[in-house]
């Protein structure tokens, strides 16, 4: 990661403080959360047509314990240690299943856990029904997803996420013609008809081959880079339904793909790589599951979301707002330029993603004008790329935040596009303004 001082999301949204009344407009009780996701989805639905679909979901708390002392009482709750002041984010980020390329959002949740809120055991948790449960983020974001991308003509949409959502409601309300699921094991489940639990009847199964991967290197955890071998099975299995769900709501068993990749050999003393999947899509031979563990890896696309989101790029839990509902429409906000600097990440280096795709017509002629600013003088300064495609239109942000457009250097990262979006952001408000294309009003 580049070590360079986050830019807070304050910075980025300036120019637009001095056209609407910025803190005005976030405070403003007129201005719903719905209406703000709903333009999210709007700009989705635009992109998906003819498309298979990957939409991954997940959650993530915004901690403003930092902030307490000024906050406002109303809207208060606690985030995930049930002391820490905050609220809970979670969104639906949609992929090209093709090449992994992120569209947009098809929706946001938000939510505040109340600060007094009983315990699981208080509130008798696995007896509730599904829609009382904070576990129906899932199924929501789903249904949410489902009719977002219906509207767009999407071919087919894969529903995918982690451990999390391993829920026996989701196997059996969620998938149809058009939807499928795809999530990593959490629960050894009971099978139809073998004698085996989930896990033990999938280690049995023979390999339908092996393939390596990277690991990259994590200092966090003592980890030093290493290429894994992975020997990989898989097996159609059909689930038991859990005794605590009721025979009137779900059927008594559901028939799902189950893929496990483990490693072979790791290093003494490391971990292995033990991933288990089940999914709706079907998985008959080493080709199919190899394409099952590609898309999940592509989980983690919303983890680097939620790190330009935070700390690492827009800095959202340093806002100096003092209204928890600003703060919420903060994060929505927030959420579009994060998507905005994770396309720009992800297509830095396919000249065949548009400009399009992050860059509304006007700001790639702001981009034209600059383009010619940010170029050095040696070929190695001048930006390699076709105009107006996205490569194009990120070396340039890159150039506005510090790069040296040199490629034997590290690619620019998230903070570097985020301080050049910065940067352009209120290039193109000047620029709108001396060409007269900018109408203010009081």
């Amino acid at each position: 990661m580049e070590k360079h001082q986050s830019v807070s999301i304050r910075q980025i949204s300036r120019n637009r403080a001095e056209q609407v009344g910025y803190y005005r407009f976030l405070s403003n009780e007129n201005v719903t959360i719905g209406e703000l996701v709903g333009s999210l989805s709007d700009h989705c639905v635009s992109q998906v047509e003819d498309k298979h679909i990957l939409a991954i979901s997940d959650s993530s708390e915004i901690n403003l314990q930092s902030h307490v002392g000024r906050l406002k009482a109303e809207g208060l709750g606690v985030v995930g240690n049930n002391t820490d002041v905050g609220f809970y984010i979670h969104p639906t980020l949609v992929l090209n299943a093709e090449n992994g390329f992120p569209l947009g959002l098809s929706t946001v949740q938000l939510w505040t856990r109340e600060i007094d809120h009983a315990d699981k055991h208080e509130r008798n948790y696995k007896k509730l029904p599904i829609e009382e449960k904070e576990s129906y983020k899932w199924l929501r974001s789903a249904d949410e997803t489902q009719r977002c991308l219906s509207i767009g003509n999407a071919k087919m949409v894969t529903h995918i996420a982690d451990r999390e959502s391993d829920m026996y409601e989701e196997f059996t309300t969620v998938p149809n013609r058009k939807n499928h699921v795809l999530v990593r094991a959490r629960i050894d489940r009971r099978l139809i008809g073998k004698t085996q639990s989930l896990y033990a009847y999938l280690n049995q199964q023979p390999s339908e081959g092996t393939y390596t991967v990277d690991v990259p290197a994590d200092s966090r955890i003592g980890r030093t880079a290493r290429e894994a071998l992975l020997i990989v099975r898989c097996a159609l299995v059909k689930i038991q339904r859990p005794e605590k769900l009721s025979a009137k709501d779900y059927p008594p068993s559901v028939t799902l793909y189950a893929v496990e990749a483990v490693e072979v050999n790791p290093p003494a003393g490391t971990e292995p790589i033990h991933w288990r999947l089940l999914t709706t899509h079907q998985v008959v031979c080493l080709e199919q599951a190899l394409q099952i563990i590609r898309w999940y890896t592509w989980r983690w696309r919303i983890e680097q979301l939620f790190a330009i989101l935070k700390t690492a790029g827009l800095n959202l839990e340093a806002t100096q707002l003092e209204s928890i509902a600003a703060i919420k429409r903060l994060s929505v906000l927030a959420l579009s330029v994060a998507v905005r600097i994770l396309q720009m990440i992800q297509g830095r280096d396919n000249p065949e993603l548009s400009a399009n795709l992050a860059f509304s017509d006007e700001q790639q002629q702001c981009l034209s004008t600059l383009a010619p600013t940010v170029e050095g003088h040696t070929p190695r300064q001048q930006n390699p790329y076709p105009p107006h495609s996205l490569p194009w239109a990120t070396w340039i942000i890159a150039r506005l935040g510090g790069w040296s457009g040199y490629k034997s250097q590290k690619p620019p990262g998230i903070t570097t596009l985020t301080r050049g979006l910065k940067q352009f952001e209120s290039t193109f408000f000047g620029w709108k303004l001396a060409l007269g294309l900018l109408v203010c009003t009081p």
